[in-house]
């Protein structure tokens, strides 16, 4: 049995398991851990004479593993390399197409998780000015997250893109996340206590979150499904949340009983009076009965 220690991130876990591939280690003979006080795999004695060329493996693949990586099931690595045998050395070339089969049934189910995860990162991490780079004048906002899994270097390009124009750190208890305008990298992961308190943003943020609350469209039960409450405690509108929905059912009735406004007569326009002809002329004629 070889023992393999890795950093738990896909580009480690790629590079051991392109070797074992070409040294033919089958899974069953292979440990993989994240625990650095483990022997390495380099401390034990492999043959040598049995490594061959890597043999390609489907890109498909690789898009799941890079998201599985993500997973904290410390299981993954393990059924990982299996699945990569299995569609390589075992060839099970269309392995993937088999979604009855337990390995590719447990992957798939691991990606759902890790999608999951992203979409509510995407969704409910929140900003908060920190200072202002002295020399480019550059804001520079740090924000706070804890996701399920290790799914920040998956979610961190659609803030690099979205927040370009500012310096920008996300925390969490896995990975660190930093964007200086030009470059985006990663440190280990940091204490809650690490993270800023709240700021004047976070004001303007309850303001507009009031603002846009709409008590006639308000489905409890979905909002919680979408905004589960374990992300509540680091969101800034969180505290407005009880009592919204403890108020709704008093200002819909305000709005039902309020009289109907006066319909607005629809302001002048050259361009659509001119569209509303064009089309009175090309609509066809009726035809008599």
């Amino acid at each position: 049995m070889h023992t393999v220690v890795i950093q738990p991130i896909f580009e480690e876990w790629r590079d051991r398991a392109r070797e074992l591939l070409a040294l033919r280690v089958p899974p069953d003979e292979v440990l993989w851990s994240a625990d650095a006080q483990e022997p390495g795999l380099f401390a034990t004695t492999l043959d040598s004479s049995r490594r061959g060329a890597v043999p390609k493996v489907p890109p498909a693949f690789l898009d799941m593993a890079r998201s599985v990586a993500a997973h904290t099931d410390a299981r993954r690595w393990g059924v990982l390399y299996r699945l990569l045998w299995r569609l390589t050395h075992g060839g099970e070339r269309h392995l993937l197409a088999v979604a009855t089969d337990r390995d590719v049934r447990q992957i798939a189910q691991w990606c759902k998780a890790i999608g999951r995860d992203i979409h509510k990162m995407h969704a409910f991490v929140r900003f908060r000015l920190v200072s202002r780079h002295e020399a480019t004048g550059r804001e520079q906002f740090v924000a706070w997250f804890e996701p399920e899994h290790r799914t920040l270097r998956l979610a961190a390009g659609f803030f690099e893109k979205r927040f370009a124009g500012m310096d920008w750190s996300i925390l969490t208890p896995h990975e660190c996340a930093h964007w200086d305008g030009e470059k985006l990298h990663f440190t280990p992961g940091v204490l809650r206590s690490a993270a800023p308190d709240d700021d004047a943003l976070d004001d303007l943020w309850r303001t507009y979150y009031r603002s846009i609350f709409n008590p006639a469209r308000l489905k409890v039960r979905a909002m919680q499904s979408e905004m589960p409450k374990k992300y509540w405690k680091n969101l800034p509108e969180a505290p407005l949340i009880a009592e919204l929905i403890s108020g709704s059912t008093g200002r819909v009735e305000k709005m039902l009983q309020a009289e109907e406004r006066p319909a607005k007569p629809a302001p002048k326009n050259a361009y659509l009076d001119l569209l509303k002809r064009l089309n009175e002329q090309q609509a066809p004629a009726s035809k008599e009965p």
